[in-house]
């Protein structure tokens, strides 16, 4: 249960949600006095549009919400994020009960680490028919991402990037192991070292497995750059202003992760982190440098900036050696996917048509949204070095997004079915259940996913 969430109605306040087209028949079924309330008020049922009605006491009689023409299915989160604390009911629900319990958790949201919010979260009563256990379940993972990526990276480095990983694998009983600094290189894990040297703070590599051997294996690779200035190709101050953000897909995959495990989904479940800050230093890779991989493919560093595939590429060469059924990373990986989907639209790569058409189905379904870009071989050359087997940052200008797609895609080779998410991680449009700053971009349709291949019907 989400702590947004009661399931006793005694004493609660009535909520309505209505529609701009059910405008008038909701106000011809009120009492006088409250119709001509809302009248003086100017109800026009706008989207997000709420009034609160005073009953004969001056307390609240009800509360209307304006869901316009429909068109936002978390709209119910304007309630949780403006009612004044207390219980309350849908008398009037939206058309599905189960989205607007989950909009209404999600808009309980606050990152309070350093400003404390004092006032408590108004309680939904659980609407019938609704799964608590399972809203709970993804507004939580939701919330675990949200804070993992708000948190600055002062105090959201490698180590404390690791830790939370340790955090979410002993809460469900997952095995943890974590390699860090100079043992990188030992195991040979040399993109993630070089990548992540440059800064006083360690790199390192977290994992971790859940689930019975003999099930299949699912893998979740996660881009974990706590910080990006760019490195010696250094990004500019607004370049640089929501850098924290670029562990998101770190953040992501523990919120699948943790959601996955909760539900007990029948999967053998590894989870990969590589966590590195792209600092500058003396220390610090620079363009032009040749380094090696996990896989054995060299790589010629044609721009600094591009440090997130090189930390997914040893990532991944690690999690294909075990020819897992499926493989899907996650990672803020290029300005180039903004450029073509936007933020609020991440694009996925994937040669496996049933599972484009599973993602997308699932995207609609949860309303998360997603869209397929091509893994187009024709861009294939781009990656070419003249010195190396391959270069980071191809001397191409155009779909920066396949490239790097492409890119990532040499170090899988045995894994039955992969997909590689290219996430935002950020919203920059508030809107009701998502405020400005972090998010789970993503997460609720891949666990979506997960759950129709792997649940097991609790």
């Amino acid at each position: 249960m989400h702590f947004s969430l009661v399931r006793s109605a005694k004493g609660a306040v009535a909520l309505h949600a209505v529609a701009a087209k059910e405008r008038k028949k909701f106000l011809a079924a009120r009492g006088k006095r409250e119709a001509a309330f809302l009248k003086a008020a100017d109800f026009a049922a706008k989207e997000g549009e709420l009034k609160l009605v005073p009953d004969a006491s001056g307390g609240i009689a009800f509360a209307v919400l304006g869901l316009g023409d429909g068109k936002d299915p978390l709209i119910c989160a304007a309630f949780c994020e403006h009612l004044p604390p207390g219980v309350y009911r849908f008398e009037t629900p939206p058309a599905s009960p189960e989205l607007a319990a989950l909009g209404w958790a999600l808009g309980a949201y606050r990152f309070a680490r350093y400003r404390k919010d004092a006032k408590p979260a108004p309680k939904l009563v659980v609407p019938e028919g609704v799964d608590a256990a399972e809203i709970g379940r993804i507004a939580g993972a939701v919330f675990l991402a949200r804070d993992l990526i708000n948190t600055p990276p002062n105090d959201m480095g490698p180590e404390e990037l690791a830790a939370a990983v340790q955090s979410v694998a002993k809460q469900h009983g997952a095995k943890f192991s974590e390699i860090a600094g100079e043992a990188l290189l030992k195991k040979n894990y040399p993109l993630i070292h070089a990548v992540g040297k440059g800064s006083a703070r360690a790199p390192r590599l977290a994992q971790f497995v859940w689930g019975r051997p003999s099930a299949p294996k699912v893998t979740l690779v996660g881009k974990g750059v706590v910080f990006d200035t760019g490195g010696y190709d250094l990004k500019t101050a607004a370049g640089m202003s929501t850098m924290k953000k670029d562990m998101g897909g770190a953040a992501v995959s523990l919120a699948v992760a943790s959601m996955v495990m909760d539900a007990k989904l029948d999967m053998r479940l590894r989870v990969l982190i590589p966590a590195v800050e792209n600092s500058v230093s003396g220390s610090a890779y620079r363009p032009s440098d040749v380094l090696p991989s996990r896989k054995g493919l060299t790589v010629e560093i044609g721009n600094t900036d591009a440090e997130g595939r090189l930390v997914l590429a040893d990532a991944l060469a690690e999690a294909d050696s075990e020819a897992p059924e499926l493989l899907l990373d996650i990672a803020t990986l290029t300005g180039a996917a903004r450029v073509a989907t936007g933020m609020e639209l991440p694009p996925f790569f994937t040669d496996d048509e049933t599972l484009a058409a599973d993602l997308m189905r699932h995207s609609k379904d949860t309303h998360d949204p997603l869209w397929r870009l091509p893994l187009w071989r024709g861009y294939e050359p781009t990656l070419s070095s003249a010195v190396a087997d391959l270069n980071n940052a191809p001397d191409y200008p155009y779909a920066g997004a396949i490239t790097a797609a492409l890119f990532l895609n040499r170090f899988v080779t045995k894994a039955k079915s992969w997909a590689h998410f290219d996430i935002a991680a950020w919203v920059d449009r508030p809107r009701p259940g998502r405020r400005r700053g972090a998010e789970a971009t993503a997460a609720r349709a891949i666990y979506a996913m997960l759950k129709e291949r792997y649940g097991r019907g609790e």
